[in-house]
């Protein structure tokens, strides 16, 4: 799952020429993922496969695991609109799940994949390390296909750029490994088909652009193909496919891939305009998706905070009932999916698509066990959250109590236990959820503590049934400074510092941004100590508090100064221990100018203060 180009319909969307971006960590959807595809897509060398030994007539022959025995042959056929996948003969529709645990822990869940009426599981990347995958897969009648990674994948082009006209040492070893691990699979019953690349025709934009974009679309497309007739000297047995996040890719595929025997694209929100699509390019194979649920980060409206409005539960277990009946409802063209996404992670992506995050089954895993025919009649179902709403989010003191309100019913009458959770995603693209104390006042009231820091937060509701079900919920809040009585004395006036950073995020930021007001600008200086930022109140000003609300770049060490002649400096306050967000100072002083001294920086940065308040 990467992110697409802004606010445009998948199926639809022109390719977008975008400047490179950098963005830390990793899928195009959320940030969700990024760990799991870097997982999944890791290479790597392994001694040569062993064949074992024929027993002596003698012995008793014990009978074999299925993942031992030969291999499926797997076809495309038909004809134009009347397609269909064969394994063995019999008709074959794709009742799939992306596949996000280790490889290692594949029989522990493969099993729970088979009862949910799956019957395939789609990986990023195929190695040595993909053997137990596909002895689990085969052991539960499920097929796996199998993913070979190629940069940048994953939409925002994370994995680093590649230039497909000039680059050969790259292309050669690819063309060297993948076929190594088909041929050392390829007889494996749990394999259905080999997928070539993921997202890298959206992903080309965020390293070119203009002619050179085309010009490089149109090499990996042809790259694509050149391993598609690698893989299929390999292996006549099994389909070749390529993977891209949007439609648009397909004009390429078709104009530089004709080896490919369907084409595969990832779908979430614009699913249902696949087929029009199809139609309306006059395409002459089937396809399958590979990606697809509810409507991604990407594709949702911005809430009143700006961010990303995350669909409810019961939404997004919608969002997977429609993508399938949109799925099935292009007969004889879409061949099936694989829906997004059977993982355990329990970060922000995980929480916006995981079917069961913590390895707790939410409704959108009873939606997707409903529409491949799984037998729900024994199921224990989740906790429904039908509402969800923070007091005043647009505006949260900082380390201030505030309430989150939710309303919640257990359809089976379990009784429930709570979590509560916050995550900074929109703040520093980190997907982690840091649990956080909750006073529980009934009626699904929770009070808690607002962080420090200042921005844009999401909390998280989490409903656990005690049988192994969760619901969750999430919604926005955005952090403010406390307020302060009396006149902030040092808005508006002269300021100079140490130094001020010309550029960077936000940036120029110097003296003039800490004392203007807003929360929207800063100071940040340079990456070194020490540092000082003062203020010039004009005349000498009485004053009873000192407020300073750091950036992500804050002081550890710092010391409140005051002067009457910019000279001679006398500290009113120390600080060994800052820990950056809010803060508030009661000091008494009387003064012309007030000094912040940094000594010690909290991060590898240097300092940065959105507002350097004296209040009167």
């Amino acid at each position: 799952m990467r992110r697409p180009p802004a606010h445009q319909p998948l199926a639809h969307r022109p390719p977008v020429h975008r400047p490179a971006v950098h963005l830390p960590g990793v899928r195009r959807r959320v940030a969700r993922l990024s760990a799991v595809l870097r997982r999944a897509v890791g290479i790597r060398r392994a001694a040569p496969v062993a064949v074992a030994a024929l027993f002596a007539a003698c012995v008793v022959v014990l009978p074999a695991p299925a993942a031992h025995a030969a291999g499926s042959v797997v076809k495309v056929t038909g004809a134009q609109g009347a397609w269909q996948l064969t394994v063995d003969g019999a008709p074959f529709q794709v009742k799939g799940l992306t596949w996000g645990p280790a490889a290692a822990d594949a029989a522990r869940y493969m099993p729970d994949v088979k009862s949910m009426g799956a019957n395939t599981v789609r990986t990023w990347g195929t190695d040595a390390g993909s053997r137990p995958l596909f002895d689990a897969a085969a052991a539960n009648g499920v097929k796996v296909i199998a993913g070979f990674w190629l940069q940048p994948g994953g939409g925002p082009g994370s994995g680093g750029c590649v230039n497909y006209l000039t680059d050969t040492t790259y292309k050669n070893n690819m063309l060297a490994e993948f076929p190594r691990w088909v041929e050392t699979y390829r007889d494996h019953p749990g394999v259905l088909m080999w997928n070539v690349g993921n997202e890298s025709v959206l992903g080309l934009q965020n390293c070119y652009s203009g002619d050179a974009l085309e010009q490089q679309r149109n090499a990996y497309t042809t790259f694509v193909n050149d391993i598609a007739k690698r893989i299929h000297a390999v292996d006549p047995n099994h389909p070749v496919t390529s993977t891209d996040a949007w439609t648009g890719a397909w004009p390429y595929y078709r104009r530089n891939a004709p080896d490919l025997d369907l084409y595969a694209v990832n779908s979430y929100g614009d699913v249902c305009n696949i087929q029009r699509t199809w139609q309306d390019g006059g395409y002459t194979k089937p396809y399958i998706v590979t990606e697809g649920g509810p409507a991604g980060e990407w594709e949702v409206p911005n809430d009143a905070n700006g961010v990303p409005d995350e669909p409810a539960d019961t939404a997004k277990a919608a969002g997977y009932t429609r993508a399938w009946d949109c799925v099935t409802g292009h007969r004889g063209v879409a061949l099936g999916a694989t829906l997004f996404h059977y993982g355990t992670e329990y970060d922000f992506g995980g929480v916006w698509f995981n079917l069961l995050p913590a390895g707790q089954k939410r409704l959108s895993y009873y939606a997707v066990k409903r529409a491949y025919g799984g037998n729900t009649s024994q199921d224990n179902t989740p906790p429904v959250i039908s509402s969800m709403s923070v007091d005043g989010a647009a505006s949260v003191p900082a380390g201030r109590e505030f309430t989150v309100r939710a309303s919640v019913t257990d359809p089976n009458g379990d009784p429930l236990s709570y979590q509560l959770l916050l995550g900074g995603k929109y703040l520093d693209n980190s997907g982690q959820l840091v649990e956080t104390p909750f006073t529980a006042l009934g009626n699904g009231t929770f009070r808690l503590v607002a962080p420090e820091r200042l921005g844009v937060w999401k909390v998280y509701v989490k409903a656990s049934d005690g049988k192994g079900n969760v619901g969750i919920e999430t919604k926005s809040f955005k952090v403010v400074p406390p307020p302060v009585g009396g006149t902030n004395v040092a808005r508006g006036k002269p300021a100079t510092a140490s130094s001020a950073q010309a550029a960077g995020t936000g940036c120029p930021c110097p003296a003039g941004n800490a004392v203007d007001g807003s929360f929207d600008t800063r100071w940040a200086s340079d990456w070194s100590d020490p540092q000082w930022i003062q203020v010039d109140l004009g005349q000498k000003t009485a004053f009873r508090h000192v407020q300073l609300a750091w950036e992500t770049a804050y002081a550890k060490g710092y010391t409140v100064q005051t002067s009457d002649d910019g000279q001679n400096w006398a500290t009113l306050r120390t600080v060994t221990d800052g820990n950056g967000g809010i803060d508030d100072h009661d000091l008494a002083g009387n003064a012309r100018y007030v000094r912040v001294n940094a000594t010690v920086r909290g991060t590898g940065w240097g300092y940065s203060l959105y507002e350097f308040g004296v209040y009167s």
